[in-house]
């Protein structure tokens, strides 16, 4: 990777479709047979929480190679206090180029926009061995837990960075993620039709996938 290789800039609705695409390749039978991102990608524009701002996507020689999004979240904290915070994703990189260091220029460039906007702090689920490269630790290190977690449960996959230092300080609470995430499971039927205006893939159950 060269860091004059490629460009980073806003979503624009006509790359809309090319996103999609990008992203249902570089999830297509990672963590699930098949996969709901690019669709959950789709319901997350046209949500409230989403923000414009900060949809991001990695160009190279005219065609998109990564993309990352955030959304407004909150944590519900112990005190009965709300408190206002990002969360982040689907982000991806194509395929041919993942582990080239696209990913993390990608993930930092979007997280110092993020900062830059004056959101405090990122929750989401990702792998500590690659994102812990970028600042992120666990949220339990915050006092910050993830809903719907039976306590005791394994949470090393929810990971959490201030962007404002200190902004957590005092704060125990439960992480709310956006309903948008869950729409796949939500509307089965409507996930289906919109997944075969895409090209046909074979879904795979593989050794490593959450189910």
């Amino acid at each position: 990777m060269k860091s004059n290789d490629f460009t980073i800039r806003l979503e624009r609705p006509e790359d809309y479709r090319n996103t999609e695409l990008l992203i249902r390749e570089a999830f297509w039978n990672v963590y699930h047979p098949g996969c709901t991102e690019h669709y959950v990608t789709r319901i997350l524009r046209n949500d409230p929480a989403y923000i414009p701002e900060l949809g991001f996507v990695m160009e190279q020689d005219g065609r998109l190679i990564g993309q990352n999004l955030f959304a407004k979240t909150v944590i519900l904290a112990d005190d009965g206090s709300t408190v206002d915070v990002l969360t982040m994703g689907p982000i991806c990189i194509a395929p041919a180029l993942q582990r080239s260091g696209y990913g993390k220029h990608l993930l930092d460039y979007t997280l110092e926009k993020a900062a830059a906007r004056g959101f405090g702090a990122v929750l989401f689920e990702g792998n500590i061995a690659f994102y812990g490269k970028s600042g992120f630790r666990y949220a339990s290190e915050f006092g910050i837990r993830y809903h719907d977690l039976p306590e005791g449960a394994d949470a090393s996959f929810f990971l959490c960075k201030e962007l404002i230092p200190g902004y957590l300080g005092g704060i125990t609470g439960v992480y709310q993620t956006p309903a948008a995430y869950y729409a796949a499971e939500k509307n089965p039927a409507e996930f289906e039709e919109f997944d075969r205006q895409f090209p046909a893939k074979v879904k795979l159950k593989l050794p490593g996938q959450l189910d």
